[in-house]
């Protein structure tokens, strides 16, 4: 028996940055997609969820700042 106490593990892959990358994808197309089909006003949301999170930010919660967020 040792007195070495167990190393600390960690985790190889990030848990919640992946998500969020993948939801910025999905934004962004959505944005353009959006553009080309001539709904601009529809893609701008999607443009400020792409900026908000590629600012750092979290995908809001509360109603009061899902409107921050879109600019309302």
């Amino acid at each position: 028996m040792s007195n070495q106490r167990s190393g600390k593990t960690y985790r190889a892959a990030p848990d919640g940055n992946m998500d969020a990358m993948k939801m910025r994808v999905f934004f962004r197309t959505a944005a353009e997609v959006l553009n080309e089909d001539g709904q601009g006003d529809a893609a701008f949301y999607f443009e400020q969820l792409v900026d908000h999170i590629n600012e750092g930010g979290s995908l809001p919660q509360s109603q009061k700042d899902v409107a921050r967020v879109l600019g309302l």
